[in-house]
């Protein structure tokens, strides 16, 4: 056996059943995303229910509907019948993934949750099985074969049912208004939510540790600044406190050997002016772009009333977990 030629076989047979499920998307779908959101926004959830492999790909759709803010929580039928039931608000809808539709454990919970009040989606491959009789709504996933090469083991129909539960969480994100913060509020323990969470003014330098001088100043000035904030750069400023320009350690490299007598030029000749600033109130994770778009490796802060507030230094980053 060609082990690759196999395997390249085997997932084009995936490949194959997802281009089945995208070709049946319908009304239907819409109508399960409306159900969801119509319940959600009563205080409900997604139960997600199935037995077998569907157990697994449920958990994993009830993880992703969660983590982007779609609240969704795993029901197994057998210990639903013996307890978890209580899982099941009123204003909840119920996911039910099987492929047959004829799950013997998954068909004795409908008349619960029918009793229950509460209105099933079904995820299955076949539009006559009895879960779809059952069902307010269902969703297609039937494919023409699966990748097992007896046409037993749910492989092709799983990858389709996880698909179309990676369509509707991600569907259900944009309908919501789910915004990238949003997004870091629900992971804030990983580097994700580390990155989207910080702001500009939580990672740059202030206070002692922010280089400045008014614009009038010698370069001599200067260097004193950077070397008594340990700053490979400093801001410069007018009366108000606005930046007019940026000195670096690169820009005295530059003119220490054509420009005589630096140290008693005047800065405002030898600065950059009208550097790139950001605001505090920006998001950390932005300034990569920044130093990547302008090939810089500082960036002046600047607060609502684009007086000077901080600088961030390149190398501030990696210490923040950000790079």
């Amino acid at each position: 056996m060609n082990y690759v030629q196999r395997a390249c076989e085997i997932i084009d047979t995936e490949i194959e059943g997802l281009e089945r499920l995208k070709a049946r998307l319908d009304g239907s779908f819409r109508e399960a995303v409306e159900l969801i959101l119509e319940r959600v926004a009563a205080g409900g959830k997604v139960v997600i229910t199935g037995v077998g492999k569907n157990t697994h790909i449920g958990r994993k759709i009830a993880a992703t509907l969660t983590s982007v803010g779609t609240p969704a929580v795993p029901m197994h039928p057998i210990e639903a019948m013996h307890g978890d039931f209580g899982l099941l608000c009123e204003p909840d809808v119920v996911l039910a993934m099987s492929y047959s539709g004829a799950s013997e454990e998954l068909l004795n919970l409908i008349p619960a949750i029918r009793r229950n009040g509460n209105p099933i989606i079904g995820v299955t491959g076949f539009a006559d099985s009895p879960l779809a009789r059952h069902a307010d709504l269902v969703l297609s996933v039937e494919v023409n074969r699966e990748a097992c090469p007896f046409n037993l083991a749910p492989t092709a129909s799983t990858t389709a049912a996880l698909a179309l539960g990676d369509a509707l969480a991600m569907v259900l994100l944009e309908a919501r208004g789910f915004q990238r913060e949003d997004y870091a509020k629900l992971h804030p323990g990983g580097a994700i939510g580390r990155s989207l969470l910080l702001r500009v003014s939580d990672v740059m330098r202030s206070g002692k540790r922010l280089a400045r001088v008014h614009r009038d100043a010698r370069v001599r000035e200067a260097l004193v600044a950077m070397t008594g904030a340990r700053s490979g750069s400093l801001a410069v400023v007018d009366d108000d406190e606005r930046v007019v320009g940026i000195f670096t350690d690169g820009d005295l490299r530059r003119h220490l050997v054509e420009t005589p007598d630096l140290p008693e030029q005047p800065l405002a000749e030898l600065m950059t002016p009208d550097p790139v600033t950001v605001r505090a109130s920006g998001l950390a994770v932005d300034l990569l772009q920044i130093y990547e778009q302008h090939n810089i490796d500082d960036v002046i802060v600047v607060d609502d009333d684009d007086r000077l507030a901080g600088m961030v230094d390149i190398q501030d980053l990696p210490k923040m977990k950000i790079l």
